[in-house]
């Protein structure tokens, strides 16, 4: 009897940074590949601290603990001001006071407001590992949990809900969901590799503006599996992603939101940016 043949990724990479990969691909292979770190500023670190506030919320109402908006908001607290959330405060015009009250009014806002008008099933699921067959001999291996993201219960079954924070994560009174399908998508084919069920409702964005009045607000993404995993006719994004893999070229996006040295550590060597 033979021995089942054992899979060895070539390559190993948490599942919440593949929609980087999209954004720009050259300041992706940096990061996650060459190993590449620049200092976040204190909006992102910001991002982070209120993203843990949420989650021990919605998670207590999952489990039944009893956590309060008060209490989410002592988790928010406790993460912004953690010795470990490394931040260059001279990046944004922002003090960690000011940084905190913004903080605390969100998770507050969302706790009472937004929160109880969903049903989650999990938060930041931990998922099984998903390998993509490159071609050539190169397997990928996605892994990790679902960073940020929540497993949603409707009348049209299961979606992801996904949170997102920024100063621009809120436009017109709508969550800004451009740039993110590539994330949910990626969420959804890893629920469904999981636990074997589809995912049959669409995908939502939960915005949360850190930048002027604090604002909540959803917006929606349809059809997000799809652009992963393509059509008849149509490549999906995964497909673009093997050629990268299986070549080893990650092409560059001077056009990216993101390039800047603000938050790519290879901007001052990167010749494609203006």
């Amino acid at each position: 009897m033979n021995a089942p043949d054992i899979v060895v990724p070539s390559l190993t990479v948490r599942a919440s940074s593949w929609a980087g990969l999209f954004d720009c691909a050259y300041r992706w292979e940096g990061i996650h590949i060459l190993g590449m770190r620049n200092v976040v500023g204190l909006r992102a670190a910001l991002g982070t601290a209120i993203h843990a506030g949420t989650a021990a919320f919605d998670t207590a109402r999952i489990t039944g603990a009893g956590l309060t908006a008060d209490d989410a908001a002592g988790v928010m607290v406790d993460k912004l001001r953690d010795p470990e959330n490394e931040f260059d405060p001279a990046r944004d015009d922002l003090s960690v006071n000011d940084a905190e009250r913004i903080g605390i009014a969100l998770t507050a806002k969302y706790c009472t407001e937004w929160s109880p008008r969903f049903e989650f099933a999990a938060v930041e699921m931990e998922t099984k590992p998903l390998d993509i067959d490159c071609g050539g001999g190169t397997i990928v291996r996605l892994t990790g949990t679902m960073d940020r993201a929540r497993i949603r219960k409707g009348s049209n079954g299961v979606g992801i809900a996904d949170l997102k924070s920024g100063s621009s994560a809120v436009q017109k009174g709508a969550a800004n969901t451009k740039g993110h399908g590539a994330q949910v998508g990626t969420y959804e084919l890893l629920y469904e590799h999981t636990t074997g069920e589809p995912v049959t409702d669409d995908a939502e964005i939960i915005g949360l503006k850190t930048k002027g009045t604090p604002e909540i607000a959803t917006g929606t993404i349809k059809n997000a599996k799809r652009v992963m995993v393509g059509t008849e006719d149509h490549p999906g994004l995964i497909e673009f992603a093997a050629e990268m893999f299986r070549s080893g070229r990650f092409y560059p996006n001077p056009k990216s939101l993101l390039c800047s040295e603000k938050y790519c550590p290879r901007h001052a060597t990167c010749p494609f940016h203006d």
